[in-house]
């Protein structure tokens, strides 16, 4: 006969996966970064004269840019409501809703009728579906940094992070490569049914992205503290009287996001409109300098996991303000080299070294990290201010 005091056999600890949880971050966010890069693109080259016809083409231009504009408001709208559901249901669910979410919306643009075709309809449509497209970019640039966080080992956290902004470079190469050649076909083509392409292939990314997050486990912090019944009721509570002052130095930070998108975007107008490159020119070299980021990111996280992140992330923030002013320079000069070259100090470097640096880690003695997993999603961005340190 046992003994009622017998001791219960242990429960194994929940496992840490920090290279699968890398790879599913780096696939969700390759996914959700190529569709928002492809609307920027789209923006620029396309719906001026698809969505927004004027007589003045400027106009046009301004129509296109403001759509783009509004999944920025979007945003961090995903990120908060989002945000409160990880916290409540688990990571990997709401991940996964992401995903869908960017996918339909994408996939639904590539269907979008013409400003010809329904009229007003037409544009009203097509900020409707950025509007999703914003609001699950949003949740899954704090969903994945988070759930990578949570799987990363201490001391490695810049590193293995720094791959959902790998994931970003990764989105935006493959979005650009696939313009190219939608460039190259003849006008009509390209307006009538060309654009559309790029929108319909991103249900392939989403595919494997998708089926990538499936297998992948829940955090070990949100499994401990769900089986504590740590789970806050309200996430958003804890998060303001833990580190309010965390969230305001992140909204100052969040300002450096629009580098990307005035180089990206704005700059691929003014080159094909004002300065007099061939689309395909500047489009490579986008595709070329935000590639090589992929290398640059996590180089620059390794080193801010041994120096700290504050002295890179500051410099890189200066230096990335400092040479968009460059960039826009070299496209007045009408020499491609210098384009290049230019892009590659800006983006590569810079821009590289800023994400890469300790934007998606944390240090181990966040007081939420040590306890319970309060509002992440929120935070996860607040551990990585200067004022954290490591």
């Amino acid at each position: 006969m046992h003994s009622s005091s017998a001791p219960q056999p242990a429960v194994p600890a929940p496992r840490k996966t920090p290279g699968k949880a890398a790879l599913a971050s780096f696939l969700g966010s390759t996914l959700e970064y190529y569709d928002f890069f492809i609307y920027g693109t789209a923006a620029a080259l396309v719906f001026p004269h698809l969505f927004f016809p004027s007589a003045d083409p400027a106009i046009g231009l301004i129509g296109a840019f403001a759509t783009f504009g509004v999944a920025y408001v979007a945003r961090p709208v995903g990120g908060l409501v989002m945000g409160h559901f990880g916290d409540k249901l688990g990571r990997k669910k709401i991940l996964l809703l992401t995903l869908g979410i960017m996918g339909l919306a994408s996939l639904g643009i590539g269907f979008l009728p013409t400003y010809g075709q329904i009229g007003v309809w037409a544009p009203i449509l097509l900020v409707a579906g950025r509007l999703a497209q914003g609001f699950s970019a949003g949740a899954e640039s704090a969903g994945a940094s988070t759930l990578t966080l949570e799987h990363s080992p201490e001391g490695k956290r810049g590193f293995f992070t720094s791959f959902v902004m790998t994931g970003y470079a990764s989105g935006m190469v493959l979005a650009t490569l696939v313009f190219i050649p939608v460039t190259a076909l003849p006008q009509e083509a390209m307006m009538s049914w060309g654009w559309r392409i790029p929108f319909w292939l991103s249900i392939m990314v989403l595919a494997i992205a998708y089926w990538v997050r499936t297998h992948l486990d829940e955090t070990p912090v949100f499994e401990e503290a769900q089986e504590s019944r740590q789970v806050a009721p309200m996430p958003i509570k804890e998060v303001l009287r833990f580190q309010a002052p965390d969230v305001l130095r992140v909204v100052g930070m969040s300002i450096m996001s629009v580098m990307q998108t005035i180089f990206t975007v704005f700059g691929l107008a003014y080159a094909t409109s004002s300065a007099g490159f061939d689309r395909a020119s500047i489009l490579t070299v986008n595709a070329v300098a935000i590639g090589l980021s992929m290398f640059t990111m996590p180089l620059a996280a390794k080193v801010s996991d041994r120096i700290g992140r504050r002295p890179l992330m500051l410099g890189a923030a200066f230096g990335c303000s400092a040479t968009i002013f460059l960039y826009f320079l070299s496209l007045s000069s009408g020499n491609i080299v210098l384009v290049f070259l230019t892009a590659f100090l800006n983006m590569t470097l810079l821009y590289s070294g800023f994400n890469g640096s300790g934007r998606h880690s944390s240090p181990s003695s966040s007081p939420l990290l040590s306890a319970t997993p309060v509002w992440p999603w929120a935070t996860s961005l607040a551990w990585s201010s200067p004022a954290s340190g490591r």
